[in-house]
């Protein structure tokens, strides 16, 4: 039977080329090997023989995506990989970046995703995906949420300085309001962090609104900041509160992937 033309199309947009992905395997190797290494190491972190991988090698080295060092004889990254790195970041939207990982997250619980960043006044709402089923929570793009009562704020207080969680609850002068200086406290803070450091994710259960749960994770770029924080919330009977849930362990795995996204490294 012949082929139809979509399917000779669809085809053509599936061919690769063998040898382009088994060099990427070097590159990416390289990469995540974190500094120069022997070609033996770097070809059997890359799953190749050396007699193999030592021709590509050659041919990134003429490209400049390849060096090897004079004094070892060790390979490592070169200046036109870190050209290419570059131009990626500057590229790079981290909203962009989470927003297909938020939506996946959604459709794989059925609950409501939130995505938000850091902004003057502290974690603020930029991306929401509704809930399956409906949830009645003043919710919306735009939203300054709580740093010590939200899941989102106590994912942002884990891992940010003390100094920068200031900052957000400063008055017009920069000064702190009485009824918010508590808030920064190192020992407010303390707990939020062990808890995340245990879990990996923060959590609110029953608060601020009452009958709400809700898991966050934090992001993390190639330098280590934090850019986001995804967070799933739901109603309580759609949403268990116990910190190993499926939704739980979901949504520290989608801050991971947009993490390698980003070209960071989520918590462990």
């Amino acid at each position: 039977m012949s082929k139809s033309l979509s399917d000779e199309a669809t085809e053509r947009g599936q061919r690769a080329i063998q040898s382009v992905e088994v060099g990427g395997r070097l590159l990416l190797a390289l990469a995540e090997g974190g500094g120069a290494l022997p070609l033996k190491e770097l070809a059997a972190r890359a799953g190749l023989p050396a007699s193999r991988a030592h021709p590509y090698l050659v041919s990134y080295g003429r490209l400049g995506l390849v060096e090897q060092r004079a004094d070892t004889g060790h390979y490592a990254l070169g200046p036109a990989a870190l050209q290419i790195g570059l131009a990626c970041l500057h590229q790079w939207d981290p909203l962009r970046a989470a927003e297909p990982e938020a939506r996946a997250l959604a459709d794989a619980t059925g609950h409501a995703v939130a995505l938000s960043v850091w902004g003057n006044f502290g974690p603020t709402v930029v991306r929401l995906i509704e809930a399956r089923q409906p949830l009645h929570v003043a919710l919306r793009v735009g939203s300054v949420l709580s740093i010590l009562d939200t899941a989102t704020g106590r994912a942002f207080a884990a891992v940010m300085p003390a100094s920068r969680l200031a900052e957000a609850v400063a008055g017009p002068l920069g000064e702190l309001q009485p009824r918010d200086a508590r808030r920064v406290r190192p020992a407010d803070l303390e707990p939020l962090r062990a808890e995340f450091t245990r879990h990996g994710v923060a959590r609110a259960v029953g608060k601020p609104i009452p009958g709400v749960n809700a898991f966050a994770a934090p992001a993390r770029d190639h330098e280590g900041q934090v850019p986001l924080v995804v967070t799933a919330l739901d109603h309580e009977d759609r949403l268990p509160a116990p910190w190993h849930s499926a939704t739980a362990r979901a949504v520290r795995e989608a801050a991971a992937r947009i993490s390698a996204r980003l070209g960071g490294r989520a918590h462990p």
